[in-house]
């Protein structure tokens, strides 16, 4: 069972920045794919950026060019830098891996931007 904790949310203005962070209770090796997920109120969960092993880094086009995706393989941990934030980037943002055909999914950090 794995398991995941995010944490780094909050409120900020239009423009700021945050960087959030997904702990893994294992080793990132284990998994072939990880990524962030957003879900805004009345809105479906959508992809924000995903790293597949042997396929590399995908970005949703809403945040291309402002949102990094990273990973600490020491602290088996990864993150989500996000940058020049708009109001519409408010939403809970979510943790996923996929460990083989197995997914899991963190609690969620808010993240709120003001205008």
């Amino acid at each position: 069972q794995v398991q995941l904790v995010e944490s780094g949310g909050g409120l900020v203005q239009a423009g700021g920045s945050l960087r959030l962070s997904c702990a893994a209770s294992g080793s990132i090796f284990m998994f072939n794919a990880m990524g962030w997920y957003r879900q805004a109120p009345g809105k479906q969960r959508e992809l924000v950026a995903v790293f597949t092993s042997g396929v590399g880094t995908k970005y949703a086009d809403s945040v291309k060019g402002r949102f990094t995706w990273s990973r600490d393989n020491t602290k088996n941990t990864i993150y989500l830098q996000m940058n020049s934030l708009k109001p519409e980037d408010t939403a809970v943002y979510y943790c996923n891996v996929l460990q083989g055909v197995r997914g899991y999914w963190g609690q969620g950090t808010q993240v709120t931007v003001s205008s």
